[in-house]
C-alpha cells in the first residue's frame, strides 16, 4: 500500500462519517446496526484500495458500500421485499427537501442528543458516533472507566432502538430544547483538540477545528441563544495561544512562558466580539469571561488573577465539580499564593473523580516546589507521571521533577 492511501482512507472516512451513519440509519432504523455497516464498509476499503488504488471518488465509494450492505442486511432478515419500496434513490444520501441544518456533522450532532435519553448519555453517544473521540476518549472526559462508558453507549443505542426513534433533524423548539447536550458535546471535542489526553502531540489540531467550526455553525443556526455565543468565544480565545503553547521541538510552554505576540489577534477578535453577545452567568458564559482575561492581558504578571478567582468562585457555584474547584485552585495559588491554594490541593488529591487524573498531582507538585518543599515535590510528580497519557505531557513533568532534584 502507497503512502497516499491509508492517508486518504483516513481523511475520507473522518470526514464523511456523519454523512455514512446517517444514510445508512435512514435505511436501517437502528444507530448500532447503521455503525456496524459504516465499520464493514471500511474494512472493506482497507482490502480493496491497495489491489485496485483509491477511487476517483472515495466518498462516493463509501457510500455506496454503506448503502449495499445495508440493503444486504435487510435482505438476510428477509424485509427487503418492504423495505425496498420505500428505499430512496441510489444516488439519495439526503433527503429531497433542503435541511434546516445544512451541515451533516452538526445535524447529526442534533439527531443523536434525543431527549429520549439521560443528558450524559445523549452527550457520550454523540461524541461517539460524530467521530473523532473513541469510547476511551469519552471514558477519560467522564473520569470514570473505559468498561462503565462502554456499557453506557450500549445502553443509548439500545434505547434509542426500542423506543424507535426516528432518524429526523430536529425543528423549532426541539433545537433549543437540545442545544445544551449539543453544547457539551462541541465542548469536549475542543477540550481534547485542544488537550489531547493521549498520544505524541500536546493538542489534536483536526478536532479543535472541527469544534470552532460546529460552534460557528451554531451561531449562524440560533443566533438569539447567548450561550451558543459563549461556546463560540470560548474556543477562538483559547484556539488563538495555539501557537505559542508549544516550541520549535514540540515541547510544552505554560501560559506564564508563552510569547504572546505569537497570539492569534484575529481569533482574539473574533472571541471577544462573540462574548459582547452574550450575558447572564451561565456556566459557558464565565468559562469565556476567563478566556477572555487571559487574552486581554498584556502580560502573565498583569493578569486579573482576582477577576479570574471571582469568576470561578461563580461557576463552582453552579457546576461545583472537582476539576472546576482545581482549576479554581491554580487561580487562587496565583492571586495569593501557593501556601493559600495547597489546602484547596490536599482536599481535591482525595476526591475519586481525580483519581486517575495527573493533572491534581502535577499542580500540588508545582505549589510545593515553589514553597520549597523538593522531596514532596518530587513525590507528587512521580504519581504525576505514573498517571499521564501524553508524551508532551510527560516530558514537561519529567523536566519538571529534573530541575528540582538538580537544585
Amino acid at each position: 500500500m502507497s503512502y497516499s492511501e491509508p492517508e486518504v482512507l483516513a481523511d475520507t472516512f473522518r470526514a464523511e462519517w456523519p454523512r455514512l451513519v446517517a444514510a445508512a440509519m435512514r435505511l436501517l432504523g437502528d444507530l448500532q446496526s447503521a455503525e456496524d455497516v459504516v465499520q464493514d464498509a471500511l474494512i472493506s476499503a482497507l482490502d480493496r484500495w491497495p489491489l485496485s488504488g483509491v477511487p476517483a471518488n472515495p466518498a462516493a465509494w463509501l457510500m455506496t458500500a454503506c448503502r449495499n450492505r445495508a440493503l444486504n442486511r435487510i435482505r438476510d432478515e428477509r424485509r427487503a421485499r418492504d423495505r425496498d419500496r420505500a428505499l430512496p434513490p441510489l444516488w439519495q444520501s439526503e433527503p429531497a427537501e433542503v435541511p434546516q441544518i445544512a451541515d451533516d456533522r452538526l445535524r447529526l450532532v442534533f439527531i443523536c442528543c434525543h431527549p429520549v435519553l439521560p443528558a450524559d448519555s445523549q452527550v457520550a453517544l454523540t461524541l461517539r458516533m460524530i467521530g473523532g473521540l473513541s469510547t476511551v476518549d469519552i471514558a477519560r472526559a467522564w473520569h470514570v472507566p473505559e468498561a462503565t462508558m462502554a456499557q453506557r453507549l450500549v445502553r443509548a443505542k439500545r434505547t434509542l432502538a426500542e423506543a424507535r426513534v426516528p432518524f429526523e433533524e430536529p425543528a423549532g423548539h426541539e433545537l433549543t430544547q437540545r442545544l445544551p447536550a449539543v453544547l457539551d458535546v462541541i465542548y469536549l471535542i475542543f477540550n481534547e483538540g485542544y488537550l489531547a489526553r493521549g498520544g505524541d502531540g500536546l493538542t489534536r489540531p483536526d478536532l479543535a477545528a472541527d469544534a470552532h467550526r460546529l460552534a460557528r455553525l451554531l451561531t449562524d443556526l440560533l443566533p438569539a441563544e447567548p450561550e451558543a455565543w459563549a461556546l463560540r468565544a470560548l474556543i477562538a480565545l483559547q484556539r488563538s495561544r495555539d501557537a505559542a503553547r508549544t516550541d520549535a521541538s514540540g515541547n510544552m510552554i505554560t501560559l506564564e512562558h508563552q510569547d504572546r505576540t505569537r497570539w492569534d489577534q484575529a481569533l482574539i477578535d473574533e472571541g471577544l466580539g462573540a462574548l459582547a453577545r452574550t450575558g447572564g452567568d451561565a456556566p459557558l458564559v464565565l468559562q469565556a469571561r476567563l478566556a477572555g482575561c487571559h487574552a486581554t492581558a498584556p502580560t502573565f504578571a498583569a493578569t486579573d488573577w482576582a477577576a479570574i478567582v471571582g469568576c470561578y468562585d461563580a461557576l463552582l457555584a453552579q457546576t461545583p465539580t472537582p476539576v472546576v474547584a482545581l482549576n479554581r485552585a491554580v487561580a487562587v495559588a496565583m492571586a495569593d499564593g501557593p501556601q493559600v491554594a495547597l489546602p484547596l490541593l490536599d482536599a481535591l488529591i482525595e476526591d475519586r473523580a481525580l483519581a486517575r487524573s495527573h493533572r491534581v498531582f502535577a499542580v500540588r507538585a508545582d505549589l510545593l516546589r515553589r514553597l520549597g518543599d523538593t522531596d514532596r515535590a518530587a513525590e507528587d510528580y512521580d504519581r504525576a507521571l505514573a498517571l499521564v497519557d501524553n508524551d508532551v505531557e510527560r516530558r514537561y513533568l519529567t523536566d519538571a521533577r529534573t530541575r528540582i532534584k538538580e537544585h
